[in-house]
């Protein structure tokens, strides 16, 4: 069997057709349209997480099981890796939204995933909050579902977590960073990386070339509920583990992976960043024309529309919808 989705063509074997990720992107639609971006300028985590998910009046959350995929690459500083503060406010939020329950997911590397959990210390944090815990890493053979989509810049397919493609709600938290390899910048699209096996890594590294176009095709086996960005401090060059520092003071929240990393460039740009941030446009960066193609988002910074709720936000909202309509 096969499917068109989004305008890619899948070949599907008799185990994927009944896994619950195809039935979801069988019901996407491919067709762009206006998607909303919260913003929210601040240093402080906890109201400010609260303040740019409500900005988005959605409840995906509600009565469901929750898989929660952090930025845990390594265990290196904020923005290295995902703030436990921020870790912990969304977590508390979510609950209040009224998640039925909630696992965080994820597959660092190259360290061993479970080296970087410990060093953050998430078992404790886990502990603490009440919420599950899956180290992808340690997942068996069969927990591993190869996915080969038609045109793809994978020679064979790459291997996806069983319960990234089983979850029915999946929430993503993501830094604000340059890349200092071939990806360029990691924010959303970058983030699934840590859904594949981390035996696929050595052809994805290999790729220069196509690096960029590859992270944007593993996006395609699933869609996030929600996406929390934390830019209070951002890698203006280097990273992803250890860069060029500063300070964005800006929290971003939305559903779409291409508009979030759009408006996260355009906050490098604001910022000052480095000749590959600051010499392309947006909308030209490998991972997003990719992603454009695929259909995962928006197509274009028109489409995009930025929320706010104060009127520091609002100001520097403006400055960054500039940027997006400039490039």
């Amino acid at each position: 069997m096969s499917a068109l989705t989004g305008g890619v063509l899948w070949a599907l074997t008799d185990r994927e057709i009944n896994s619950p990720f195809v039935a979801k992107l069988l019901k996407q639609n491919p067709k762009s349209k206006k998607t909303k971006v919260s913003l929210v300028k601040t240093s402080h985590r906890a109201s400010g997480i609260q303040r740019v998910i409500d900005l988005l009046d959605i409840n995906p959350v509600k009565g469901k099981d929750v898989l929660l995929k952090p930025n845990f690459n390594t265990a290196d500083p904020f923005p290295g890796s995902t703030h436990n503060d921020t870790l912990t406010h969304l977590i508390l939020h979510l609950k209040t939204m009224g998640a039925k329950n909630i696992t965080i997911g994820e597959r660092s590397g190259p360290p061993d995933t479970s080296d970087v959990l410990k060093e953050k210390g998430i078992y404790d944090l886990c502990k603490a909050l009440d919420v599950g815990l899956i180290n992808f890493e340690e997942l068996p053979p069969k927990e591993w579902i190869r996915v080969k989509p038609e045109g793809s810049h994978w020679r064979n397919g790459f291997r996806v977590a069983k319960p990234i493609l089983d979850s029915e709600c999946i929430v993503t938290t993501c830094c604000l960073k340059t890349h200092g390899f071939g990806g360029a910048f990691t924010m959303s699209l970058k983030l699934s990386v840590g859904i594949t096996h981390k035996g696929d890594m050595r052809e994805l590294h290999a790729s220069f070339f196509d690096m960029r176009k590859m992270i944007a095709e593993i996006n395609q086996v699933y869609a996030p509920s929600l996406i929390l960005l934390d830019g209070i401090e951002a890698f203006v060059d280097g990273g992803p583990a250890k860069g060029t520092k500063k300070r964005g003071n800006v929290l971003l929240a939305g559903t779409d992976r291409i508009a979030i990393d759009a408006v996260g460039l355009a906050v490098l740009k604001e910022l000052g960043s480095n000749k590959k941030i600051m010499k392309t446009g947006i909308f030209e960066q490998g991972q997003i024309v990719r992603a454009v193609e695929l259909g995962l988002g928006v197509t274009r910074p028109e489409e995009i529309e930025i929320v706010t709720d104060d009127e520091d936000s609002r100001r520097y909202a403006e400055q960054l919808r500039e940027i997006l309509l400039k490039g």
